[in-house]
């Protein structure tokens, strides 16, 4: 628990031969219903864990990276809505999927969570959210915050991409931006929200001035809308 109404386990990831490991968000709504971001393997004792919560009212695959498990927590939850990143209701058109995720929270969850969708990456095409409560931005691959924990491979590797032992992008956002004016814009409406903790997929949990470093880590795309 990382707030009131803000849960998150971790489970083992490989990607690329790397072992990046994978964070699943839950967030308690009012009426004790559960949304699940970025969801994890749907293990039996991680399925009665997250359900001694409340009940699972809404699975989240909030990119188009983040959507392996999904199936398994329909599977598990069978009265779940499942809502997606654009361009995954063609990906994964074997899931039976509510709706594509936009700029607009859903009515289910719009009284805990906003959010915004990440422009000009269609790489991702990832959807961002902001838990008001908690003042806790939710991501999964908008930035990375590997550290010391992670294995020496994965740290060599993210220390060359410019995202170790820091909340940061790697060079990869650099490299597959499409729109640069879209995704700043993006970025811009995101960092408005007045967020301190930051939670990311892959790295550890930041709790303070996550807001900071984000703007650190995106400045070489955040000065061109400055300098303009």
């Amino acid at each position: 628990q990382l707030a009131p109404d803000l849960y998150v386990t971790e489970s083992p990831l490989r990607f690329l031969g790397l072992e990046v490991g994978a964070r699943m968000t839950v967030v308690r709504l009012p009426g004790s219903e559960l949304l699940l971001h970025s969801p994890i393997a749907a293990t039996p004792e991680l399925v009665r864990e997250v359900e001694a919560l409340g009940r699972v009212a809404h699975i989240v695959a909030p990119n188009k990276f983040h959507h392996l498990f999904a199936g398994d927590w329909q599977r598990a939850c069978p009265s779940a809505a499942l809502y997606v990143a654009p361009g995954l209701e063609t990906k994964r058109a074997d899931l039976a999927i509510t709706g594509v995720l936009t700029d607009e929270p859903e009515p289910g969850w719009s009284g805990s969570l906003e959010q915004v969708f990440v422009d000009g990456f269609p790489f991702a095409n990832e959807v961002v959210f902001f838990h008001r409560p908690s003042a806790t931005l939710v991501a999964s691959d908008l930035a990375f915050n590997v550290g010391a924990q992670s294995p020496p491979l994965t740290r060599l590797v993210f220390r060359v991409a410019g995202a170790y032992e820091r909340l940061a992008p790697t060079v990869l956002e650099r490299m597959l931006v499409r729109d640069r004016a879209a995704f700043r814009r993006s970025l811009e409406r995101i960092l408005a929200w007045p967020f301190e903790r930051v939670v990311v997929a892959h790295g550890e949990v930041c709790e303070k001035g996550g807001r900071e470093q984000l703007v650190r880590g995106y400045a070489w795309i955040l000065e061109e809308g400055s300098a303009a």
